[in-house]
């Protein structure tokens, strides 16, 4: 009888274990000094987040265009897959958080209006290492994101190698200038008139702020050793309307000779490809957390 009720036990034991999840929290607050504004932000703890006192490396990972800060969740589900592969020991368990980037694409606004990125580095940050159990050395941070998000990533990483380990851009929204200077004008309207300039067209959109946050001109300024202080995972759909800029990417950093992982599979700009594709890339991300 003592044997079958020890059996029972180990199989209750096992199913709580199996039902193991890790705790998202919506809609979280941070009010801005620099954006003058209270600015929402969801996070991801890993289960035993709350039983314990140890510290966690910590991802960002970044929406795209149109979206907010609880889309990573509501259609990426990126605590369920993230819950998975924390099990399977795919990745380690870290934070993930997903704050509201609005329609800024993460850079500081020509006119002022919106400097996002200054509250990303100098407010955001600070606050979660602050507000949370997390481990705050370079080498336990990352970053990653999708379409608009996936340039966040990488402008960030790009600009900030002192803060991030690695970096994840999925489909990341990228144009070369040639590309960016004859975008569509209602493409243009959408994405860059409130962050760069409104009403420009051709050589006109090649502006200050433009150069300073275009991804390629910043590769094309640094040299290959200071590029490759941050690990780069470069993923990018092969029917994506942003596959020539994202396979750019992949060229311009292998003629600096700089190391990246560069992944092209079948697929469109959709959450179906980044649902597939973002464990992949916190699994990157994960593996640097992982290096001595």
């Amino acid at each position: 009888m003592k044997r079958k009720y020890f059996f029972m036990l180990i199989a209750c034991i096992c199913m709580l274990n199996a039902n193991a999840q890790g705790k998202v929290l919506t809609k979280q607050i941070i009010k801005s000094n620099i954006l003058q504004k209270e600015v929402h932000y969801t996070i991801y703890l890993p289960e035993g987040y709350e039983k314990n006192e140890r510290k966690y490396p910590v991802t960002y990972l970044l929406h795209g265009h149109g979206d907010a800060d609880d889309g990573w969740v509501q259609y990426g589900e990126i605590n369920r897959l993230a819950d998975a592969a924390i099990k399977k020991g795919t990745i380690p368990p870290m934070i993930i958080v997903t704050p509201d980037g609005f329609k800024s694409f993460y850079m500081n606004a020509a006119d002022g209006s919106m400097n996002y990125e200054d509250f990303f580095i100098q407010e955001l940050i600070p606050h979660i290492e602050k507000t949370y159990k997390v481990k705050s050395e370079k080498r336990f941070r990352g970053i990653a994101g999708l379409s608009m998000g996936g340039y966040g990533s990488l402008l960030y990483a790009l600009k900030y190698p002192q803060l991030f380990v690695a970096a994840a851009p999925l489909s990341a929204a990228i144009w070369t200038n040639h590309d960016y200077e004859n975008m569509a004008e209602s493409m243009y309207g959408a994405y860059f008139a409130g962050v760069v300039g409104k009403n420009l067209k051709g050589k006109e959109r090649l502006t200050p702020t433009w150069y300073a946050n275009s991804i390629f001109s910043i590769i094309d300024k640094k040299t290959t050793e200071e590029l490759s202080a941050v690990k780069y995972w470069i993923d990018c759909g092969d029917d994506d309307f942003l596959t020539i800029g994202n396979a750019q990417l992949h060229i311009s950093l292998t003629n600096k000779k700089v190391p990246h992982e560069f992944r092209m599979k079948d697929g469109t700009h959709s959450w179906s490809y980044w649902r597939m594709g973002v464990i992949d890339g916190l699994s990157f991300i994960g593996d640097n957390y992982r290096l001595k």
